[in-house]
């Protein structure tokens, strides 16, 4: 698009912000899902670092048909629990926006699950134990 239409105006002073990388758009739904987990169970959390990254580490001698979406590393002590979501093999597995909100969803829900040993489904009513 050109034109004065993505001009700064009045009304958007710096002009029509670009749209949102893939890097971002995960990370808006990653932000969007945990701050409805930590505010539905805070107290069962404790401390836990949330982060992402593009993709994990994996030993050269990993079978590469099974490439993991997240890890999960337990806090001991005062050490903060750590959760990480590996972006590109979530995104490799979502045909959509919609199907990646839905897998980021699952991934975490799966994760915070284990680490405070509830149901998935209790965890989040969403979840859905059909997700691939």
């Amino acid at each position: 698009m050109r034109g004065p239409a993505l001009l700064p105006s009045p009304l958007a002073p710096a002009g029509v912000p670009a749209a949102r990388s893939p890097k971002e758009a995960f990370d808006a739904i990653v932000v969007a899902v945990i701050e409805e987990l930590e505010s539905r169970w805070a107290a069962e959390l404790g401390l836990v670092e949330f982060a992402v990254e593009e993709t994990p580490m994996v030993p050269d001698d990993w079978d590469a048909d099974t490439v993991p979406l997240a890890s999960l590393v337990r806090g001991t002590g005062g050490a903060p629990s750590r959760l990480v979501l590996f972006r590109r093999p979530i995104e490799l597995r979502a045909a959509t926006r919609s199907d990646l909100s839905a897998m980021v969803l699952t991934v975490l829900v799966e994760q915070v699950s284990e680490l405070i040993g509830r149901p998935p489904e209790e965890v989040d009513p969403r979840y859905d134990s059909d997700e691939d």
